[in-house]
């Protein structure tokens, strides 16, 4: 048993070094300047006149509010929007803060001209919530001492500072929360043409050549994701560093890399034929509940509202109605099964 314990250990702290490396190595690819930042045109032209005007006025940008899909950056402008205002980078997001306290900890380290990144904003507890609105349009915060009738209420001035939060479901931001963002920008999917950019400029940092029909292979099975889309590339790294030749990607090891790591030639990963499969054969296309279909494929629910169905959806795959989730007759051609009978299939 001993042993065992020590393998599991041991196997826990090669998984953890293995996730710095991803997390750092996706660092090294991000973009610092706005000027750099591809795609989302408009959400970065709406910024750029933001922050220009503080740095004019020798204020503290507005607050800023990112909502969208994962991996489309939200993190990336956050970190941006830090350098191009000259400030620090303060990190943290919404289940990190359950109590007041904890986000009084944090407003009170702050310095003028800081960056608060708050990462999963809807997240954030009751009375994290209302301390943060007081903090957003005020500047201070309320410290109480004590506790029961002898509790008092001591305030604290905090110098301007800007808020970005992100959010990957904005329906779920209060009303006064939401509106204390003075710009609120939605990130959307990117096509094709940006993700190719996006992958050359990775592959030049990665001091790989990537052919530009590889671009092009990779940036069509990426999910309209740039996360997605640097993660597929440094797979197709390593996959040529085993097998073909290292620092050039051509089309044939895109390939090759993308059928050993499971993703097809929509982009679909393994969860999303999970979720796929299991609405065609386990379900007769449904609709199914989100916690029912989440328990089948041994998924939390979140994940797969999260994950898998904001592009499963957006590629006419799966379709969300007020009973729950169902399948589309792409769903069933892109399995290669055979629909029902015409009439019970949405889509």
């Amino acid at each position: 048993m001993g042993d065992g314990g020590a393998v599991s250990g041991d196997q826990r702290l090669v998984t953890g070094a293995a996730d710095e490396v991803e997390r750092a190595a996706e660092a090294a690819l991000r973009p610092r300047r706005l000027e750099d930042f591809t795609g989302q045109e408009v959400v970065r032209g709406q910024l750029s006149v933001v922050l220009r005007s503080a740095l004019a006025r020798g204020v503290a940008a507005d607050h800023v509010l990112l909502s969208g899909p994962p991996g489309l950056g939200k993190t990336t402008l956050a970190m941006i929007i830090a350098n191009e205002v000259d400030g620090a980078l303060r990190l943290t997001s919404g289940p990190a803060i359950q109590h007041a306290g904890d986000l009084a900890a944090v407003l009170s380290s702050l310095e003028e001209g800081d960056v608060l990144f708050i990462d999963e904003i809807h997240r954030l507890a009751r009375t994290a919530e209302e301390m943060l609105y007081l903090a957003m349009e005020d500047f201070r915060v309320d410290i109480v001492v004590g506790k029961g009738p002898g509790a008092t209420s001591i305030p604290l001035s905090l110098p301007p500072f800007t808020v970005v939060g992100a959010t990957t479901r904005a329906g779920l931001l209060p009303a006064p929360l939401r509106d204390r963002f003075g710009f609120t920008g939605h990130l959307d999917f990117y096509g094709p043409g940006d993700l190719t950019r996006i992958l050359r400029r990775s592959a030049g940092l990665l001091g790989v050549h990537l052919e530009e029909e590889a671009a092009d292979e990779l940036a069509r099975r990426s999910r309209g994701t740039p996360r997605v889309a640097n993660r597929l590339l440094r797979r197709v790294q390593d996959w040529a560093e085993v097998h073909g030749a290292p620092g050039r990607l051509d089309l044939s090891a895109a390939r090759s890399a993308l059928e050993v790591f499971e993703v097809d030639a929509l982009g679909l990963d393994r969860l999303d034929r999970q979720v796929l499969h299991a609405l065609c054969t386990r379900f007769g296309g449904g609709p199914v509940g989100l916690a029912t279909l989440a328990v089948t494929v041994g998924e939390e629910p979140e994940t797969v509202e999260t994950v898998a169905e904001p592009y499963l959806v957006r590629e006419g795959l799966m379709v969300r109605t007020p009973r729950g989730r169902a399948a589309t007759s792409a769903a069933y051609e892109h399995l290669g099964l055979v629909p029902p009978a015409e009439g019970t299939l949405f889509g």
